[in-house]
Formats: C-alpha cells, sequence, structure tokens
C-alpha cells in the first residue's frame, strides 16, 4: 500500500511553470479493447466524490490516481482508493504515463486548463460542467480536444438520459403539440449567505493555496469557507447560471433546438445580489432574455426565499429547475429524469419518465475512449462549449450592466419577457426592495457573433474584455493553434 503522509504530500506540491505543453503529444498508453482504463482524479471534493460513485460502477476501470492541493481531501480520498497514487500537482499526475484518462472536477477556473494539459499529455477527459470559466478558453479546449486527438466529455449528464430522445421525437418528429413559440429556463432554489468576514479567510496550513488558485487572481478571500462557495465568486466561479443554468440551458439547447442554435444572436441581462449582506458577487437573482432568431428563450435564477417571512423558493410557473416549452397546442415542462406535456386547457397528455443520466454518462465516456470514437460521446466538448457559452454570455451581461430601470428592460417586449419581469419585480417587492431602487444591473441588448464568437455593436467593447481573463504566471491558458 502506498504509504500517505503531510511531507510526501507536500514533496509533490512543488509547482513548475509550464510554457506550451510538457508531455509528448498523442496517447502515451494506447488502450485496447479489452484493456482496463486507468483513471485519474484531479480534485477530491464534493462533486469529485460523487463522481466517484459514479465511475466505479463502470465497466472495466480502475481508480489508480488522485490529486487535490487539499492534503484533508486527499487523504480521505485515499481511504476510499488505497492503492491510487496521491498527488497536491495535477502535473505531476499528467507525468505518469500508466494513466489513460482524468475526471476534472476541480473549481470552475481550473477546468479548462487542466482539460488542455491533460490532453497534451496524451489522456482522456471527463470534465465537470460548466465547460470554461471564461469562452475563450472554452474555445482553446475544444481545439486541443481535436488537435490532440482525445476523447473529452462534458458533465451534463442528462444528454445521455434516453429520456431525452423520445422528447425530441415528441416534439419534433410527432409535433404533438404543435409548433414550438417560446421557451422558459428555471433554477429557483434557496441558498443562504456565505458571509462577510473584515479580515481575509486564514487559509488551512493543509491546502497548498498556490495551487487551489492556479489561473486565478490571488486576492483576499472574505467568505466564511473556502471550499463550494467559490461557485459565488466570479475570480473562481460562474455562479448559479454556470452552476445549474448550464444544465437547463443545455436542455433547452438538446430538446427545443436540437443543437440547431449555438449561441444566442443578441443577449438582454440583469439581477443582483439583493437581501443578503455577504462576500459573494455573483447575482441570486438573474433574468435573462435570449434572442436565438427563431424561438426566444428566456431564464429566470433565484437563491433568496418567497418573501422576507417565507423558507420556500420564489413562486414561478413550471418546475423549480427545469424548462417550459410553450407550443401551439399546450406546453411541455421538463426537468431532470421526468417530463410531462400538457395540452392547451391543462389537462396532462403525456408523461415522461428517464434516469437523469447517472451512470449511463460516465459509461458513456468509457466507451467511447475504449473505442476510440468522440462521435459516440453524449455531450462532446463541442456540445459542452456551445451549452457553456450561454452561461459565460448571461453572466457577462450581467457584469457589464448598469442600473436597472423598466424603460430599458422594455427592449424586448415578448410575453414570456414581460412576465418574467413582473415575477421578478414581484419578488423583490415581497423583500420590501423596488427594482430600480435597489441594486440590479441591466445590460444593454448585446449582439453576439456566433462565427468569431465576440460581441459586435453598441457595448461590445465591455463585453468583449470579459471574453478571456489575465492569467498567473505558470498557470496561463495556451492559444491552442
Amino acid at each position: 500500500m502506498h504509504r500517505f503522509s503531510r511531507r510526501n504530500f507536500l514533496q509533490t506540491s512543488v509547482a513548475t511553470t509550464v510554457v506550451g505543453s510538457l508531455w509528448p503529444v498523442g496517447s502515451l498508453h494506447a488502450v485496447s479493447a479489452n484493456d482496463e482504463i486507468r483513471l485519474g482524479f484531479i480534485s477530491c471534493g464534493g462533486r469529485a466524490n460523487e463522481l466517484m460513485s459514479q465511475f466505479d460502477k463502470a465497466e472495466g476501470i480502475k481508480v489508480v490516481a488522485l490529486c487535490d492541493p487539499d492534503e484533508a481531501l486527499l487523504a480521505k480520498a485515499k481511504k476510499r482508493y488505497p492503492d491510487a497514487k496521491g498527488f497536491a500537482d495535477l502535473r505531476r499526475l499528467l507525468e505518469d504515463k500508466s494513466i489513460d484518462a482524468v475526471v476534472i472536477a476541480t473549481c470552475n477556473h481550473w477546468h479548462c486548463l487542466a482539460a488542455i494539459w491533460a490532453m497534451q499529455a496524451g489522456k482522456d477527459v471527463y470534465v465537470e460542467k460548466p465547460l470554461s470559466h471564461t469562452q475563450w478558453e472554452g474555445e482553446q479546449t475544444v481545439a486541443a480536444a481535436r488537435k490532440y486527438d482525445r476523447i473529452c466529455q462534458v458533465g451534463t449528464q442528462q444528454r445521455s438520459d434516453p429520456m431525452q430522445a423520445e422528447i425530441k421525437k415528441f416534439l419534433h418528429a410527432e409535433k404533438a403539440l404543435g409548433a414550438i413559440k417560446s421557451a422558459r429556463v428555471n433554477r429557483y432554489g434557496v441558498r443562504t449567505p456565505i458571509g462577510k468576514r473584515n479580515t481575509p479567510l486564514p487559509i488551512d496550513s493543509s491546502v497548498n493555496y498556490d495551487l487551489w488558485l492556479g489561473p486565478a487572481e490571488d486576492k483576499p478571500i472574505h467568505r466564511d469557507k473556502l471550499h463550494y462557495d467559490w461557485h459565488w465568486d466570479f475570480n473562481t466561479g460562474s455562479g448559479e447560471m454556470g452552476n445549474w443554468g448550464v444544465h437547463v440551458l443545455d436542455d433547452v439547447r438538446n430538446t427545443v433546438f436540437r443543437d440547431s442554435v449555438v449561441f444566442p444572436k443578441r443577449i438582454l441581462g440583469g439581477g443582483g445580489r439583493v437581501a443578503w449582506d455577504d462576500a459573494g458577487e455573483s447575482p441570486n437573482v438573474h433574468f435573462v432574455y435570449f434572442d436565438t432568431g427563431s424561438i426566444p428563450v428566456v431564464i429566470g435564477l433565484a437563491n433568496i426565499t418567497n418573501a422576507t417571512t417565507s423558507k420556500d423558493a420564489a413562486a414561478h410557473p413550471g418546475p423549480a429547475s427545469g424548462y417550459v416549452a410553450y407550443c401551439e397546442g399546450g406546453r411541455y415542462e421538463g426537468q431532470r429524469g421526468a417530463g410531462t406535456a400538457y395540452d392547451k386547457d391543462g389537462k396532462i397528455i403525456k408523461k415522461f419518465k428517464g434516469n437523469s443520466g447517472q451512470n449511463v454518462h460516465q459509461q458513456n465516456f468509457i466507451d467511447a475512449v475504449r473505442r476510440r470514437d468522440r462521435s459516440i460521446l453524449n455531450a462532446d466538448v463541442q456540445v459542452g462549449h456551445d451549452s457553456t457559452g450561454w452561461c459565460n454570455l448571461a453572466n457577462i451581461a450581467y457584469q457589464t450592466g448598469e442600473k436597472f430601470s423598466l424603460s430599458n428592460a422594455n427592449a424586448f417586449n415578448q410575453k414570456i419577457w414581460r412576465d418574467l419581469i413582473e415575477e421578478m419585480d414581484a419578488l423583490l417587492t415581497r423583500h420590501n426592495l423596488l427594482m430600480e431602487k435597489s441594486n440590479l444591473m441591466l445590460s444593454q441588448v448585446l449582439e453576439f457573433d456566433s462565427k468569431t464568437q465576440r460581441f459586435v455593436g453598441d457595448g461590445s467593447d465591455a463585453a468583449n474584455q470579459r471574453l478571456k481573463r489575465q492569467y498567473r504566471k505558470g498557470f496561463v491558458v495556451p492559444k491552442i493553434a
């Protein structure tokens, strides 16, 4: 058994500057159809442990390596896989030529760099959603998968639920509800404030903070916890839009558009962090209109309660985490693992039941690795990049916004958008807040060119600056030719 201790943990944590690729391009360990696939886990936190349980059920795999800059998390994972090698620095793991593939479940800001380095090192990659922290680095990750001919699956596991094919057949081939007129996406779930410290959060000595930060800016943290709540800091996370929004927006891209709409043409987005006084940066209410050129789409997200005196999630039509496709002949309401079709009178005409894609999604990745066939992936890196892009654009709209005004919100006059604004107004009123007198922000209408993946027209200069971030030395996401 490999002996794990604080001493050998620290010995593996020495960072090195990476310029280009440190590894030979191409597969370092050829996998035949009958071979056992040797996996390494990059991150051993909460989501990684869930993925460990899923991959443990996949056929023909063995977890042989674990990596986390937090000594405590790594030690816990070592108890689960006592024979696996332990690393603090993912670059040391990637040097191991016996590892065939890696599972990346880090903070969002590490996803793309870890994936690119892994593919440069000849590894196949399963990377958690959202694929990217910024749109530009997602482009580089897609390019790396193609350049190095790697299998790269993104963790939008609902893509592997067979129910999705049934829904597309029902809506499009059978046209059971007639033409789809609009779509609404929801993520309504109560969260709590993350605290607001007067002094920076002290980092435990068991955490190699330089490796934890990686590409992110080194700046003080004023929340109460290092782990998980990084989601609500734009330096490391993507807010609720990238945390849950990516799942439900991906569903709409898949079932409503059948992936025919890569990115929206125009975006109008607003929101704010209201009702709480904490250190979070991302909005806890967020509302966005996506002009697709065909079917209009809106998304509403709220993490605050329905009212100051309530413990329930904010009121909303349709599923709390899901979407509604409004059609000529009724509506379809979809959510993870289930769906219901209603006629014009609200009568249920069909129910769908799925499996949420868990287990199937991970096995789909393993099957693609074994067969060396990315065409069978249910969430290839390109699909993950496209769906993540909607979230990145929604966040940019919020980040480049100015003080909210109802007159500017009326730039789009679609009923589905007006209804969402009215709901958000009512929600804030129940928290004794007024939309135009709170700290809500609203973007101007931003136009996005799908071919160049750049904003054009009014407001494009500020928006384009947020398509790519500045990286710390030694952790620069490379441009892939």
